[in-house]
């Protein structure tokens, strides 16, 4: 007869580890089941989840690294539902970017996009000095951008959009969501979204000094605080400026990013603030014509949010942005000055719930937008003129206004090896007529094992013009009042393969749009006008991280090694022949990426950055800042970035050389890019 000593049947479900050394007595004899665990095991290798792990991990007065007594686990969700799915479950693919990614070359918050395969990122000013950001050949007035889930697109002009108020200390991770994604985050996400997530519930301070090449000074400071169990607040501050690596390329700008939270176990409120401020010499930015343009930017952030816990779940949501620019087209005059302001004021309130036949989402955002201008929408009666702050006797003269209702409906359903997401978003805009007009999608991943997930998608996505696509007149560019709504059909598929140390991704898209907007140019001695267009297009995209100290062990210098491809091809069909196009057809048809992380004597850290890009279409050569009928490809070119890193118990060293072969290279028309760079700084942490 056998003799037990233990009860063998007994099941003990761990729901969180504590660093005690009694605690495993618990266990011994019992079944242990750890759930959330086994979610979070099989995504080791999902950034999202890595930087989860690592803020659980503090940092003792004498530098070692140490864990909290207390441990609470919990999934990782992304932004790809209109219900929060954990990341293992989603239907759809999503890439993330974290702190792990911030390689050499970077050095704004939008930089670190640069790595993904889809991403294309083209900067007329160095350091997050204006960049536009578009996702799988798509404009950068195509992409949704949200901060925490909160828009923060700007409806006037997508030029400006990538202005943040934080800076990258504040990130703590970037989901890009490709594709058409109306039904998910409204009219803006015609091509995709982007969604930057910043750090939470982390005590501590930092603050960074660094400088360099051109008189570049760079300066930030975060601090964050805990307040009981329930109260969490951050707050961060920046300052940058540079003399320029170009003539009329300086700049100067400020940020501030502050952060409040509270959660106990029925409810979690989130509010955010912030706001963003820079000068800068344009150079060439919207015209080779004329180096001596110049413009100033503002944009503010308010925003609340909440959301009830448990089975069905509330979460309402206020935000407001705001974005100002006044524009000079010649430096320290009035010639062809522009002054605009818009507000965007948002609502929403969303409704999810499980029950079992899966999860359920439905609500409605309203979004009104208004512009005040001199330049852009319809003529106001003097009398209702608004005065322009800091400016003497000049006032907006013209005016736009428009509101826009979503209305969605979301079922997904989760199975063992299947998820299913089924959503159709009802929309309606007072700028067109009186109806609704219907975006359905739907997205489907398939897990036959472990390591291995499939996907396959089917969305539409409509949007709506800019106000500079509608009514901008300059020298150089002319709008069009009778633009209508880009409508795109899409579909996509892919894998993903996970095994210990390696992550590998491919993906494929197939798009046809129509209605599609471009600034054009029909002769050579022409200027720009918005006019509209059909487009065929289609893509293929991999990449690859290997953490190569998990898979060759921590006693060889290797870290991590990532590297992507991304291949595009678009076919475009107007009704009239064109001369050149300025932004749509100048996308990235190959891009490769790789990046390599590694250990050098005397604790020194390397990063290094190989980017590697072959831009489609061409620009217009000028002589003496005048056009000529000769276009020159954009073409092929590489750049090669290092970061060399060195800490020492609460300081870390820095020099960032970016550029190392001092490559010449053209993004956008007629703006010359830096060539070699380098910067050095200290950081330092509390």
């Amino acid at each position: 007869m056998n003799t037990y000593l233990f009860q063998p049947h007994g099941v003990l479900t761990f729901r969180q580890f504590k660093r005690k050394g009694w605690a495993l007595f618990a266990a011994l004899g019992r079944e242990v089941r750890i759930g959330v665990l086994t979610a979070v095991t099989l995504l080791a290798a999902t950034p999202c989840l890595q930087t989860t792990a690592a803020s659980l991990v503090g940092v003792s007065d004498d530098g070692a690294e140490e864990l909290s007594d207390t441990i609470p686990l919990s999934e990782a969700t992304i932004t790809a539902s209109r219900a929060p799915i954990a990341a293992q479950q989603a239907a759809r693919q999503v890439t993330t970017l974290t702190q792990n990614d911030v390689a050499a070359g970077v050095t704004s918050t939008a930089d670190i996009l640069k790595l993904a395969a889809a991403v294309d990122v083209r900067q007329r000013g160095g350091f997050g000095i204006q960049q536009d950001i578009s996702i799988d050949g798509g404009t950068f007035d195509q992409t949704a951008l949200l901060i925490n889930g909160i828009p923060f697109s700007n409806p006037q002009t997508g030029h400006n959009a990538a202005q943040f108020p934080f800076s990258i200390a504040d990130m703590e991770r970037v989901e890009v969501i490709e594709g058409a994604a109306s039904r998910l985050f409204g009219s803006g996400a015609f091509s995709g979204a982007i969604n930057f997530v910043t750090r939470r519930d982390v005590q501590e301070g930092q603050a960074m000094l660094q400088v360099g090449s051109y008189g570049t000074v760079l300066a930030s400071a975060r601090q964050a605080l805990t307040f009981g169990k329930h109260w969490h607040t951050s707050l961060s501050l920046g300052a940058q400026r540079s003399d320029g690596a170009v003539r009329n390329s300086d700049f100067k700008g400020a940020k501030l990013f502050w952060q409040g939270s509270y959660e106990d176990d029925f409810l979690s409120i989130d509010v955010q603030a912030g706001h963003v401020a820079d000068d800068f010499g344009a150079n060439t930015f919207y015209s080779p014509a004329n180096p001596q343009q110049w413009e100033a930017t503002r944009r503010t952030l308010v925003s609340l949010s909440a959301q009830t816990k448990g089975r069905l779940r509330f979460a309402p949501m206020l935000s407001w942005v705001r974005s100002t620019d006044h524009y000079q087209w010649m430096r320290n005059t009035h010639t062809a000055e522009n002054f605009n302001r818009t507000d965007v004021y948002s609502i929403g309130f969303n409704a999810f719930g499980a029950w079992q036949l899966g999860r359920t989402a439905i609500g409605a955002q309203m979004t009104s937008e208004n512009l005040l201008s001199r330049n852009l929408g319809n003529p106001m009666p003097e009398q209702q003129w608004v005065k322009i702050p800091g400016q003497d006797d000049l006032f907006y003269t013209r005016s736009a206004h428009r509101t826009q209702l979503d209305i969605y409906a979301e079922h997904n359903v989760l199975l063992d090896d299947w998820t299913i997401s089924v959503g159709l978003l009802a929309q309606h805009n007072s700028a067109l007529d009186h109806r609704f007009r219907l975006f359905p999608g739907i997205d489907v991943s398939y897990r036959p094992n472990e390591t291995l997930r499939f996907f396959a998608s089917w969305n539409q996505s409509l949007r709506l013009p800019t106000f500079t696509e509608l009514w901008y007149k300059s020298p150089s560019q002319e709008g069009n009042v009778g633009l209508r709504p880009e409508r795109n059909a899409q579909w996509r598929v892919g894998l993903e393969w996970k095994q210990k140390g390696f992550v590998l991704t491919a993906k494929a898209h197939l798009g046809h749009g129509r209605d599609m907007i471009d600034w054009v140019m029909y002769a050579p001695d022409d200027i720009y006008h918005a006019a509209a267009f059909r487009l065929n297009s289609f893509g293929l995209s991999f990449h690859g991280v290997a953490d190569l100290q998990q898979v060759l062990g921590d006693r060889q210098p290797l870290r991590r090694l990532y590297a992507s491809y991304a291949y595009l091809n678009q076919i475009r069909k107007d009704d009239s022949e064109v001369f050149r196009s300025n932004y749509a057809m100048n996308f990235l048809k190959h891009k490769f990426v790789v990046t390599l992380s590694h250990k050098l004597p005397w604790g020194i850290n390397a990063d290094w950055s190989l980017r590697l890009q072959h831009r489609a279409g061409g620009y217009q050569l000028f002589e003496d800042h005048k056009p000529t009928d000769r276009i020159k490809p954009f073409g092929t070119y590489t750049l090669l970035d290092l970061r060399l890193a060195r800490t020492w118990k609460f300081l870390t060293f820095t020099c960032d050389f970016n550029n190392l072969t001092a490559c010449r290279y053209v993004d956008i028309s007629g703006v010359p890019q830096a060539g070699f760079l380098f910067m050095t700084g200290v950081q330092c942490k509390w």
